[in-house]
């Protein structure tokens, strides 16, 4: 049986040591510390800005590069295997709303072993509606996961088509007496999944994110006096789920992403939760960068930006 690996990340659990990607991977993060602060350009809605999730899609449209590590142990034909994935996704707006994606990943497993690229995937995103006041924004997409431009270990011959409707809610206007509470955003993604194969299953993908922001509690709540790294840090936990033929699968996502002006460095576990997800908690790392901050007048700038 051939692995289907979801948009935006793949499945983790070793060490750092053990694979240099992930150290290359933490470079990244390094570097990026030495940027300046915060100054976004990414998914903004009034003061809220919605971080660009690892495993369920954010709201925003963006000039952006996404690449991710992932490792997790999967149920197959043969009793679990292990599967590693390195994957990206490149953004490019074609009118500040509107943007067009491609992406990829390379994926290398055992019992069986395998390993190549997966099917590669185009996308479409437009920003539908933004309300500033209320820190809210929704965008509504479709996603193809091309069948037959993966290896045959890997891809499969069949297509995927994926509309989805994404929205972002924060709380930045609840009362004084809640204040604390203000940092809170909630971002979900739910559609359907078209299979083009001939006796293949159609699934339903939804998830939800929590988040609470630290850059917004220093920035718009309180300035309670954290120092960097943490200044910039917004915990949060991912619900990445799929429903078909009746059986539910997805992970549980808890981490953090350290975000800046011009990207941001993220790292989460994946808790499978069911048997059926995995059988052991993985890892996603993130390296992600925000083109429309790094080179806003070249590569950064939409096409047609009125």
């Amino acid at each position: 049986m051939k692995t289907t690996f979801v948009r935006r990340g793949a499945l983790p659990s070793a060490s750092f040591a053990s694979h240099p990607s992930l150290a290359s991977l933490a470079c990244c993060m390094a570097a990026a510390l030495s940027f300046p602060s915060l100054g976004y350009a990414h998914a903004i809605a009034g003061n809220r800005v919605f971080p660009a999730t690892m495993a369920v899609d954010d709201p925003g449209v963006s000039d952006e590069l996404n690449l991710e590590y992932g490792h997790q142990r999967v149920r197959g034909d043969d009793g679990d295997q292990s599967v590693n994935t390195f994957s990206f996704e490149y953004d490019k707006l074609i009118t500040p709303r509107l943007a067009v994606s491609v992406e990829g990943a390379y994926a290398g497993q055992n019992n069986p072993t395998a390993h190549g690229f997966d099917n590669f995937g185009v996308g479409l995103k437009y920003l539908l509606y933004v309300n500033e006041a209320h820190e809210f924004m929704t965008s509504i997409g479709v996603d193809a996961d091309l069948g037959g431009t993966g290896s045959h270990a890997i891809g499969e011959s069949f297509s995927t088509i994926s509309p989805t409707i994404v929205a972002g809610k924060g709380f930045g206007n609840l009362p004084d007496s809640l204040a604390y509470l203000r940092p809170v955003a909630i971002t979900a993604e739910a559609g359907p999944a078209f299979s083009t194969g001939a006796g293949q299953p159609n699934a339903f993908n939804y998830g939800v994110t929590v988040q609470y922001s630290l850059p917004y509690l220093q920035q718009h709540v309180h300035d309670v006096g954290l120092p960097q790294p943490f200044a910039n840090l917004i915990p949060l936990v991912e619900i990445p789920l799929s429903r078909s033929q009746g059986q539910t699968t997805g992970t549980v996502n808890p981490g953090f992403i350290w975000i800046n002006r011009y990207g941001q460095f993220g790292v989460e576990a994946q808790i499978p939760v069911n048997h059926a997800s995995g059988s052991r908690v993985g890892l996603l790392v993130q390296a992600h960068f925000f083109f429309d901050d790094i080179a806003p007048t070249t590569i950064g700038k939409p096409l047609f930006p009125y």
